[in-house]
């Protein structure tokens, strides 16, 4: 079944490489000023972290943030890296440093308010959440929300997961990650005819995949409606024959 997580999405905006710049031998043009090199570090840091070379990433953005202390997304990125690299303790300072260069960074504030939730610091992550979602210029607010509500399931307090997930919605209507967790949200309570609702709504926003087709095949034996549960089986079986979901349904028979 699909498990709920903090999506994280837009968080942190990676900017690509303008130049190109050797990595292997020879040395690299000397940059017109720190800020260039302050720049030019951060992005290959950026890179680095993308491609999981969490070493390489540290190093290059500690160098940047040496040269340009107030970047607060090559913070962020860093907070980041020592997540990857499982060093919580720095990863929290470098969220703090981050946060404190911008306070009105919302998708900063988003991000330190994931690794919050991770935390179990839920009452910090909320407030962060809250902050970044009412933000005037964050076009993107109904991910935020859809975040605090993750983080609320986690907690657990469904009630306040919901009014996130609704709110969410109200931003905007048709967004696919927001209508999943309602669903599963539904489906945790019990509330089958309420996720099959959500579910209907999801798929029309062309979003499937084996495991949204296998909670749909969960959610109809809850109904008891076996036409609808043999629909959602077919379409598992045909569109994602080898899939772990598929097997799951042979097995079950």
């Amino acid at each position: 079944m699909i498990r709920s997580k903090l999506i994280l999405s837009g968080a942190v905006c990676f900017l690509l490489l303008t130049a190109c710049v050797s990595t292997t031998t020879g040395r690299a043009p000397p940059e017109k000023d720190e800020a260039d090199a302050a720049e030019l570090n951060y992005q290959l840091g950026a890179r680095y972290y993308q491609n999981g070379k969490y070493e390489l990433a540290r190093d290059r953005l500690l160098l940047s943030i040496e040269l340009n202390p107030k970047n607060a997304v090559a913070h962020s990125t860093l907070a980041l890296t020592y997540e990857a690299l499982d060093n919580i303790r720095l990863a929290k300072e470098s969220y703090e440093k981050a946060v404190r260069v911008e306070p009105r960074n919302f998708d900063v504030q988003n991000t330190y308010a994931v690794f919050l939730c991770n935390q179990r610091d839920f009452a910090a992550a909320q407030k962060l959440f809250d902050k970044a979602a009412d933000h005037p210029e964050n076009d993107n607010s109904e991910v935020t929300l859809t975040n605090a509500g993750v983080c609320m399931v986690q907690k657990p307090d469904l009630t306040a997961a919901e009014r996130y997930f609704r709110t969410a919605l109200d931003r905007k209507s048709n967004d696919p990650e927001a209508l999943l967790q309602l669903c599963l949200l539904k489906f945790k309570q019990e509330d089958y005819l309420g996720s099959r609702a959500f579910l209907q709504r999801y798929i029309a926003a062309g979003k499937t995949t084996a495991g949204v087709l296998y909670l749909g095949v969960q959610i109809e034996d809850k109904l008891g409606d076996e036409r609808a549960r043999t629909e959602f089986v077919n379409q598992l079986l045909r569109d994602f024959p080898t899939s772990p979901e598929a097997r799951k349904v042979l097995e079950s028979g």
